[in-house]
């Protein structure tokens, strides 16, 4: 399962530089066409940075899966399923931002991504929960706080995501894109626990 979850994350990642076109300009304003597009790049980079977390994350989580069950599969289809919808989203974002920082089309934008990225998080609540109500799918190596601590995480994207939508939303999109930024970062921080309860396969393969 891992190798094609890698598979369609590879795909994900694809889709979002397919955004990436040269921009229409007359002769000679080649170079401000390009820089009118910053939002494409941001985005590109933004969104690219949370699905190599999301990659990252992946793999740490089914290095302590020991055998899948068809709703752990049904559960990791999810996640694949909102990773690979990020890319619409993304240039949605993108497109909106070309014309300002501030509008009802930006609020809109923000807010569509914010709500696929929540939903990718439940994606991610979905998994855990369904190895706390099936430990023995969890491998003797898994750390007895690992289903919980994700758990947490999870639930951290899914408020924050939701959060930073509404305030985007109604108080000013740039708060909205804080958050994007912010959450990959606190994910990538954290993706083989919280600091102080590291995994205990790492001390087994220090030993």
């Amino acid at each position: 399962m891992e190798a094609f979850s890698d598979a369609v994350i590879a795909i994900a990642v694809t889709i979002l530089a397919l955004e990436m076109r040269p921009p229409e300009h007359d002769e000679g304003q080649l170079l401000p066409a390009l820089l009118d597009q910053w939002p494409v790049y941001c985005g590109y980079l933004t969104s690219y940075a949370y699905i190599a977390v999301i990659w990252l994350n992946h793999h740490q989580a089914f290095t302590r899966i020991r055998t899948v069950d068809r709703g752990l599969h049904v559960a990791n289809l999810t996640l694949l399923l909102t990773t690979a919808a990020l890319a619409f989203p993304t240039a949605v974002v993108s497109e909106a931002l070309q014309e300002g920082l501030s509008g009802a089309d930006v609020r809109a934008a923000v807010a569509l991504y914010a709500l696929v990225a929540a939903a990718m998080c439940s994606s991610w609540l979905w998994i855990y929960a369904h190895l706390a109500r099936h430990p023995d799918l969890l491998t003797d190596r898994a750390e007895p706080h690992y289903v919980r601590h994700g758990q947490l995480r999870s639930l951290t994207g899914v408020v924050g995501y939701g959060l930073g939508g509404v305030l985007g939303w109604a108080v000013h999109p740039a708060v909205a894109l804080a958050v994007f930024v912010t959450l990959p970062l606190f994910y990538f921080v954290t993706s083989e626990g919280f600091r102080g309860t590291p995994w205990r396969g790492r001390h087994r393969a220090a030993e």
